[in-house]
């Protein structure tokens, strides 16, 4: 489309959401603000078998005298580069709680990480994601004291509900409060505060805060971002009388954002952050050329999680062959770990209710917790596992007496990930093999600070040193998978993708590069026990791996990873 084109889009589409008068005016103010910003750049959508994205913090590794900013550049540069090209930094804004995600100032790196200097000196080496928190802010931020002091146009950016309002149809992710009682300059007010009392939701039905939310979004850009994640964006528009979820006018906004990107930076790309049921998430690619260029796989982490539990790959072979994805334009966030927990939700149809509450026991037999969620009806319903990775596939006890079984029972599932269509998103604590911090949910008394721990570089350097040490054994695997699949065109994030059901142990992905020139299979014992498999008799095989070769059949190990490339 020409510029002109998605500029009428973008006018159409802010009449469709505020009306025509409301809409026209704001499409004015809004294209004063890209006319300058207008890039010659064709849209492309810049992505290869290359890219691997690191989740973290800003302050995620540090040494007591340094910008913590600095110190992660400089392990990143020592440990992971050039095989990780891309760095997702969990907020790193000013905040005032929920680690970064009660957002004081969209504008400022927060000084106790470090400067935008260091975020520049970390571009040099990695691409960069974002987080584009815009459903809430801080009550600490100057936009809300703003508005308490009623004070214009503020006085318009938050949501007022008068008291005894029925929100009963809303849908809830937490068992909180939905409204929270403040005291403005013309008295008490009743706000709409989806996540905590200290995260007020923004209101975008005030066309003003979303011209406010788009200069945010072109500020990221142009600070370097290269994919920006809307964070917890399914809640963005609110309806009363409605769930006040994946509503039209929320959807409307993220293709309004995407239109403003292609005129202004057709190559950053734009991930939905949804932690919902599958076939939901998936509405989030739009018609497939409109929306996000990418999903969250919510329901990798717990289908992948139930698969080692039960040592049974039958759902998830039956859920990847289901995936499909709607354009050239569009691909996968593949991740089994965050700085949240392991979402329940998204297989909430995918396995029956006694598969889930065996994930629920088995996060609490693993030292993990279980968060809820308020229903409707008020009552409660499980909404994620707080635990790392590692101890949720593997009992603590076990990993402790039998370290190398641990270790190879988290590779297969981190392996899963990694051959799967689309960019794997690696969270680093999975990348270091880190175990549940039970210290860290005693100081903050909050579930999800259990895989939330910071490292001292030195420690952090110390334990990699040791080839005995789980954090060895598991870095040094991964680095190995990342190695091949970054080495290889079948892995391409937009190539082709079939599932074979070769047995109820084993996990098998043919992947096939977007030129037809490369194809691997990759198989996954999920079991304790050796798997002979029958392999596609049409080609010889070789197990990148360790260069065996394979005709008919192969034994795999007990969760053994064999990747095959295709010799002839």
């Amino acid at each position: 489309m020409t510029h002109e084109a998605i500029k009428e889009s973008i006018r159409q589409k802010l009449i469709r959401i505020y009306g025509h008068d409301a809409g026209l005016a704001t499409y004015h103010k809004l294209e004063s603000l890209l006319v300058a910003q207008e890039s010659s750049s064709k849209h492309q959508f810049l992505i290869s078998e290359k890219d691997v994205i690191l989740i973290c913090y800003a302050d995620q590794v540090y040494d007591g005298q340094q910008a913590p900013l600095r110190v992660l550049n400089e392990f990143l540069k020592n440990t992971v580069h050039p095989t990780v090209n891309t760095v997702h930094l969990l907020p790193f804004y000013p905040s005032s709680s929920d680690d970064g995600f009660s957002v004081v100032d969209y504008y400022a790196v927060d000084e106790q990480f470090g400067t935008w200097e260091d975020i520049e000196a970390l571009h040099r080496d990695f691409r960069l994601m974002f987080d584009a928190v815009f459903n809430h802010v801080s009550v600490s931020s100057a936009w809300f004291q703003k508005y308490l002091r009623q004070e214009a146009p503020y006085d318009g950016y938050f949501i007022e509900v008068q008291p005894g309002t029925d929100l009963s149809a809303v849908v809830r992710p937490r068992a909180l409060p939905l409204l929270t009682r403040f005291e403005s300059e013309a008295g008490p007010k009743y706000v709409w505060t989806t996540f905590s009392e200290d995260q007020v939701d923004l209101n975008l039905a005030d066309p003003t805060v979303l011209l406010e939310l788009i200069r945010v979004l072109l500020y990221y850009v142009a600070k370097g971002a290269e994919f920006i994640r809307l964070d917890a964006i399914a809640f963005l528009w609110k309806s009363i009388g409605t769930s006040c979820i994946h509503l039209e006018e929320t959807h409307l906004i993220i293709q309004l954002m995407r239109d403003v990107l292609d005129i202004v930076a057709p190559q950053v790309v734009l991930i939905t952050e949804t932690n919902v049921p599958h076939a939901e998430n998936l509405s989030y690619f739009g018609d497939g050329m409109n929306e996000a260029q990418m999903v969250y796989q919510f329901a990798l982490p717990p289908l992948v999680l139930h698969t080692l539990h039960t040592g049974d790959a039958t759902h998830l072979t039956a859920w990847a062959q289901s995936l499909s994805l709607p354009s050239q334009q569009t691909t996968f966030f593949n991740f089994t770990a965050s700085h949240d927990g392991i979402g329940i939700r998204p297989v909430s149809d995918l396995l029956e209710q006694a598969d889930i509450d065996a994930l629920l026991n088995l996060t609490q037999e693993h030292g993990g917790h279980v968060s809820y969620k308020t229903n409707a009806d008020g009552s409660l319903s499980p909404y994620e596992l707080n635990i790392t990775y590692f101890d949720a596939i593997t009992a603590p006890p076990v990993a402790n007496n039998d370290p190398e079984l641990a270790v190879n029972r988290f590779m297969v599932s981190q392996a899963i990930q990694l051959s799967l269509v689309g960019i794997p998103g690696i969270y680093l604590h999975n990348l270091y093999g880190s175990r549940n911090w039970y210290a860290g949910v005693e100081q903050t008394g909050r579930y999800r600070s259990i895989n939330r721990e910071k490292l001292r570089a030195s420690a952090l350097e110390q334990e990699l040193a040791d080839v005995k040490s789980i954090r060895h054994q598991v870095f040094n695997r991964y680095m190995e998978l990342l190695k091949i699949r970054t080495g290889s065109k079948a892995f391409h994030p937009l190539g082709a993708q079939r599932i074979h059901d070769l047995s109820p142990s084993v996990f098998a992905v043919e992947r096939t590069s977007p030129d037809g020139s490369a194809t691997v299979l990759a198989l996954h014992n999920v079991t304790n026990e050796p798997v002979t498999c029958q392999l596609p008799s049409n080609s010889g095989w070789r197990n990148l791996m360790d260069q065996a070769a394979f005709d008919d059949t192969i034994t795999l190990d007990p969760y053994q990873i064999a990747w095959l490339s295709a010799t002839r």
